[in-house]
């Protein structure tokens, strides 16, 4: 018999970035699942829902994370094929959410229903937070570690955001002890801006009370940098964007001037 698959996010901002949709989902379900960062929003989770159960238990220090991904597949479809289930994760559910996607499609292959409740991403807080507007001259993202093994074709005329630099290279979870190989990084990003070029180390806020960290730094400072897990590297743009004049003319429109 189907049943249905809903997954969710629950922010950044403990407690107050779940949304009523979220909410309801988790209160409705047969059985409710999360992986969440910080206890507040666990203890709500198992308010909303008191079947609620965490699946950080499938992690193991110092494991392989893609081991731990299955793991919780596994335990997701197999409640799921007893009744409905709701699995709550931090941020938003699908960005850089690996155990989500595949547990969406091997339930859809299994022949369950599915949906998705957005929630507040870290990339929707750093907009926020360091005021950016991608309308502007657009926006690239990339996780860092692939960003480095599968090397990207980017402009340094809009701004970068590389996502997870505190575990650069490390595929295994640690909740300690790891030293992420950022002068790898730094060389890379050297040789397309200047050492000189302002970038931000940022973490969005878990807790209404607290502020997010912003901390800008040279790149020369940043193979030396205090990173965690958390950490988010956003490097604005170095250069000015370089107009199509020939299309500019197509379009009857005269180009703008970089700033």
């Amino acid at each position: 018999m189907p049943n249905t698959l809903a997954v969710v996010g629950t922010g950044i901002t403990a407690g107050v970035h779940l949304t009523p949709e979220a909410r309801q989902a988790i209160e409705s379900a047969d059985k409710a699942l999360y992986l969440v960062a910080e206890p507040f929003t666990a203890r709500l989770i198992h308010d909303l829902n008191t079947t609620a159960e965490s699946l950080l238990d499938c992690y193991v220090e110092g494991g392989d994370r893609l081991r731990a991904y299955e793991l919780m597949v596994e335990r997701i479809l197999h409640h799921l094929d007893l009744g409905s289930v709701c699995v709550a994760f931090y941020g938003h559910p699908t960005v850089l959410v690996a155990p989500s996607q595949t547990a969406l499609q091997r339930a859809e292959q299994r022949g369950h229903a599915t949906r998705v409740v957005p929630g507040l991403s870290a990339e929707a807080c750093l907009l926020a937070d360091v005021r950016i507007d991608p309308g502007v001259s657009g926006m690239q993202t990339f996780e860092a570690t692939d960003f480095l093994l599968y090397p990207k074709r980017f402009d340094t005329a809009a701004p970068l955001v590389l996502w997870q630099v505190g575990v650069l290279g490390d595929l295994t979870y640690r909740t300690s002890g790891w030293r992420p190989p950022l002068h790898l990084l730094t060389d890379c990003l050297k040789a397309h801006y200047p050492a000189s070029h302002e970038v931000v180390l940022y973490i969005a806020s878990h807790h209404p009370a607290f502020r997010p960290e912003i901390v800008w730094l040279s790149l020369n400072e940043l193979a030396d940098a205090a990173v965690t897990p958390a950490t988010t590297l956003f490097i604005p743009p170095s250069t000015a964007p370089q107009p199509d004049l020939e299309m500019h003319h197509a379009m009857g429109l005269r180009p703008i001037p970089a700033d």
